[in-house]
This record gives C-alpha cells, sequence and structure tokens, in this order.
C-alpha cells in the first residue's frame, strides 16, 4: 500500500482523525424547528401515508397561502419522505404555491382569469391585462386554464368565488368586498333524494333481489359506454375488473379539465345522489371495499356537497375517499389519475398492464367517469329499452352536450346521442347568437378537432368523427361564428396543451412547444406542422400528446383558405 493511501485509510478509519474541517452542521437539509412545529400542528392525527402527501400540500396552501421550503422540509421530514421527492411532487402541480429559498411571499388572494378557448373568444385576455394592471397590493392576477364554465364566458375565479360573465367592476368589487369563497346553490340533498326513490336499486342490488348479472346484462343491454371521452363499453369493464383477483379498488375520474367541458360539475352540483348511487352500485358489482373519488381542484362548490352528503350516508358500504386534484389537466388521464390519488407526480403510466388489471396501488381498478356513474340508476330502473329509445341519425342513447360559443343558449344540452350540430343549435341552443353567422365548431373539446360549419351533417356520436381526424370525447361542443379567428383558437388550444403537458416524454413535451412556435408565424408552415403532428401521434405515450395536433391538422385540412399556397422564387 502506497503512502498516500495508507494516509486516507487512516484517515477515515480512526474517529478523531481528519475532521478538523468537517462541515459545521451535518450533511443534508436541515429541519427549521418552527416549521416542523406547524406542519406537525397542522396534519395533526392525520395519518402520514405517501398517498395523502397532495391532501397534507393542500393543507399547507390553504393555510398560510403558498408553501415555503421551510414547510416542504418539514413535511418531507414528519412523512419520512425524501425531500426531492415532495419537491418534485409540489411543483408538478399548479395550484400550488411553492416559494423557494430568497423568494418574496405569494399575496394572500389569487384571482384566476380563464384563457381557454371559450373565455378568450369574449375577452378574457384583455380582461387579464387591465386586472394585472388596476388591481394591486395582496392580490395577484394569473392566468388559468378551464375552470369548467364555458356558458358563463368569461369567467374569473377571486380565490375560490367564481365570477359569471365577469368584467373589471364585478372582479373589483369582490375583491374590495373580500367575497372569496364558493357559494353553494341549492341541490336535492339526501332526504330530497330519498323522497324521490333514490337509493332504492342500491338496495335491491345488494340484497340479491336484483343480482349482479342481471345489472351487467342491463348495462350491456342498454349500451351505456364511457362518458369521459373514451366511450369503453360500461358492462365490459365491469365484467373485466370482476374478472381479476381480488382485493379490488375503485376510482372516479371527476377531473373534468377538458376545455369546453362542464357537464359533470352540474351533475354534481345539483344531483350529487343519483352519481353517488350509480358509483356504490359498480363498487357492489365488483366487490370494492373503498372508493377513491378524484375531484379536480376547480370545482370547490362540487368538493363542499359532496363533503356534506357523502358524510349522511348510511354506515356499512364502502369506504368512500375523497381526494382533491392540484391544477394538472393530465390527471384526467386514468393512470395519471392513479399516479396522483398515490400522492405522486400525474406521469401517464405505460400500458399494458392496464389499470383494470394492475391499478391503484397495484390492484385491479374500476375507473369511471362522473357522468357515465350518473346514468346506471335510470338505465336500471328504466330498463335498456328506455336507454336505447333516444337517439338520431342511427345513434342509441342520451348524451350530455356542454354547449358554449356564439350560440344564444349555452350550457348543458341533454339531447339524442346522433343529433348534428345544426339540430343542436337550433332545436336546443335558440339558435345562433345574434349578428352572429355559423362558422366552425369544436365536436369533442380542446382535442376533439375544428370542423367548419359546412360539415354540419355529422352525428355527433362515438365512431362518427374518427374518419374526419375529429372525435366526440366527453361532447364538448364549442360553436365559433364568422366572427372568430380559426387560427387563432387553434393556436389558443397548442398553446393549453403545451402548458399542461406532464413533460415525461419528448413527442408531447417538445412537440407542442414546436408547434406553438410555428403556428404564431404569420405563414404556417404546413408541410412542417403536418410531419410534427404525425410524430406526436405516433410516439407519445398518452392521449395528450396524441390528440394534441388535432385541431392544428383539421384547420389545415378543412380551412384552405386560411393557408394561400407559397409563392415560387423569382429565378434569378
Amino acid at each position: 500500500m502506497s503512502e498516500a493511501n495508507h494516509q486516507n485509510v487512516q484517515r477515515f478509519s480512526h474517529p478523531g482523525r481528519g475532521r478538523d474541517r468537517a462541515r459545521p452542521v451535518p450533511k443534508g437539509r436541515q429541519v427549521d424547528p418552527r416549521a416542523k412545529v406547524e406542519i406537525e400542528t397542522l396534519l395533526g392525527d392525520r395519518p402520514r401515508r405517501r398517498d395523502l402527501l397532495i391532501e397534507h400540500l393542500h393543507l399547507i396552501q390553504d393555510t398560510y397561502g403558498q408553501i415555503s421550503a421551510a414547510h416542504l422540509a418539514a413535511l418531507a421530514d414528519e412523512m419520512r419522505l425524501a425531500f426531492a421527492e415532495v419537491f418534485e411532487t409540489a411543483t408538478f402541480y399548479a395550484h400550488f404555491d411553492v416559494v423557494r429559498e430568497g423568494e418574496a411571499d405569494i399575496p394572500r388572494l389569487t384571482v384566476r382569469v380563464c384563457d381557454s378557448i371559450t373565455c378568450a373568444m369574449f375577452g378574457s385576455e384583455k380582461l387579464l391585462e387591465t386586472l394585472q394592471t388596476e388591481l394591486t397590493g395582496e392580490v395577484r392576477v394569473v392566468r388559468a386554464p378551464c375552470v369548467g364554465l364555458c356558458d358563463q364566458a368569461p369567467a374569473v375565479e377571486v380565490g375560490h368565488n367564481f365570477l359569471h360573465r365577469a368584467d373589471v367592476a364585478a372582479v373589483k368589487a369582490a375583491v374590495e368586498a373580500g367575497d372569496t369563497h364558493a357559494h353553494i346553490p341549492a341541490y336535492t340533498d339526501y332526504e330530497a333524494y330519498r323522497a324521490q326513490g333514490g337509493y332504492a336499486t342500491l338496495e335491491r342490488v345488494r340484497s340479491g333481489e336484483l343480482t349482479v348479472e342481471a345489472v351487467l346484462d342491463l348495462l350491456d343491454d342498454g349500451g351505456l359506454r364511457g362518458l369521459g371521452g373514451a366511450g369503453f363499453p360500461t358492462g365490459r369493464k365491469w365484467r373485466s375488473v370482476r374478472g381479476e383477483p381480488g382485493p379490488r379498488l375503485m376510482a372516479v375520474n371527476g377531473d373534468e379539465g377538458e376545455p369546453g367541458t362542464f357537464k359533470d360539475q352540474l351533475y354534481l352540483n345539483t344531483d350529487p345522489h343519483r352519481f353517488l348511487e350509480g358509483m356504490l352500485i359498480g363498487a357492489h358489482v365488483v366487490e370494492a371495499a373503498d372508493i377513491y373519488i378524484y375531484l379536480r381542484d376547480e370545482y370547490p362548490i362540487a368538493r363542499e356537497i359532496l363533503t356534506r352528503e357523502i358524510a349522511r350516508l348510511p354506515e356499512g358500504g364502502p369506504r368512500i375517499h375523497l381526494r382533491r386534484g392540484a391544477g394538472a389537466y393530465i390527471c384526467g388521464e386514468e393512470s395519471s389519475l392513479i399516479e396522483s390519488l398515490e400522492g405522486k407526480r400525474g406521469l401517464p403510466r405505460h400500458k399494458p398492464p392496464f389499470p383494470f388489471q394492475v391499478g391503484l396501488f397495484d390492484r385491479p381498478t374500476l375507473i369511471n367517469n362522473v357522468e357515465t356513474l350518473f346514468w346506471v340508476r335510470d338505465l336500471i330502473e328504466r330498463g335498456a329499452a328506455w336507454w336505447k329509445s333516444h337517439g338520431r341519425n342511427g345513434r342509441v342513447g342520451l348524451r350530455s352536450y356542454s354547449v358554449s360559443g356564439r350560440v344564444k343558449e349555452p350550457g348543458v344540452k341533454l339531447a339524442p346521442a346522433g343529433l348534428t350540430i345544426q339540430e343542436l343549435i337550433d332545436e336546443y341552443c335558440g339558435g345562433m347568437a345574434e349578428g352572429h353567422a355559423f362558422a366552425a365548431y369544436l365536436p369533442g373539446g380542446a382535442s376533439g378537432g375544428i370542423l367548419p360549419a359546412a360539415m354540419n351533417d355529422i352525428p355527433l356520436d362515438f365512431g362518427t368523427l374518427e374518419k374526419y381526424g375529429c372525435f366526440i370525447g366527453s361532447a364538448a361542443i364549442v360553436v365559433l361564428s364568422d366572427r372568430d379567428d380559426v387560427r387563432g383558437a387553434a393556436l389558443n388550444l397548442m398553446r393549453f396543451f403545451e402548458d399542461e403537458s406532464c413533460g415525461q416524454c419528448t413527442p408531447c413535451r417538445s412537440g407542442t412547444q414546436k408547434a406553438r412556435i410555428l403556428m404564431e408565424q404569420p405563414v404556417w408552415d404546413t408541410g412542417l406542422l403536418a410531419e410534427l403532428s404525425q410524430c406526436m401521434r405516433d410516439a407519445s405515450i398518452c392521449g395528450l400528446g396524441q390528440a394534441a395536433s388535432n385541431p392544428l391538422t383539421s384547420v389545415i385540412t378543412y380551412f384552405p383558405d386560411l393557408f394561400p399556397e407559397p409563392r415560387p422564387i423569382a429565378a434569378e
């Protein structure tokens, strides 16, 4: 052994040697004693499980109006997690305001101005600029993605108070009055729902009077499909989960973040027990002892209503866990939702395995959308023939169309599946808004593409729009007029997808950014954009990246007048 190596061995093998230049404090991030006491007090006797990390972050955010580095370190210590795990989760979600060391505190009041497509059509960009200039002091004004009030555009959230068709005066008045809390509307509560025959069907299922197989047959015969966007047959999904070895779980996707969509919010805010009964029937069928409801953070009214009404349910059923999203559109994708329920960043998983095989906490998991479960009771009580009696143009069932944009009467329209956009506008929306001529429409929200008014005879349903490069999705219909900029609408949507990309895969992370840059140019390089779109569709991990270019490609395809042929370069 060389003398140098011998000295090194001596240095690290004898406790008193080589330590005169040691760090004055132990390695690693130190926990501030005051922050530690604050976090211990805030959590109280709540469990310190990893899956509750996001819930605990919400507690800090709600209490202090921000999340400091000291509180993050204390929370990590309290939950026996690495600081990096807590930090990466907190900074992933838009509704957690993480203040790094040395940064100034965030104002206590946040005003969020929705800038998604319908609100942008009604002037939200100008509203945002004005509010940022005129609201000063302890107020922060920021842009926000869709808050589910597209039929009331432009929408502004002052704290947790949502202003409909907002203007500068209304926002200032709410701020000055301190009107920052959600206003709970009248709704059908537990007693009223029971008085209307509610939960009788659940009791028949639980008693065995109505067998599990009979329920599944009704779902199959009626043709109920997933109404969150994918349209997968509900009965088949329930059978698939039931066929997996237990224990099994159930998760409800209430992360309705697709711009233009607000149907789930309406049902949760008005008739929550119809949804809860369908949910409990589903849990009984797949024998799930625990149900996790994942509700987007932009729906505080629905969260308050569900908190009240779940507490009023009789004991003896599955354990219901109401979990709160934190501002991440990607968590509407089922595997991202699972990751978030487990207290992690909402990064999509590779498939297979699928969630019905390996889902929440690695158990077989039934995942359904809110509206899908909302119709279960009616379908069972009224029968498959009732459901199939609705529909047009060869389609079956009912659809809750979220309609916004340039129509006289926007809102959720319960209408036959398969009706056309022209029928929807004329029969259910009172026609076009005064002074506006029908020019284009989004048949399926932000990712469903954009079609011209000339294509107004396509049935709006699953399987009818795909050959045109579009899809119905969650049935979010945005109507554009001759006064709207179709290219601008597509750019608005691409900016949304760029902001909401989780960043996990390069085709989506970089593709949405590069597409947005190209679309901001006065003249679009349509060939390059088409090539980029194909790459995103082929190589992205999940549906966000795969469908983000649908509005772009449909505009290039169906609005050729917007893209004049490039002039040839003159010969020298």
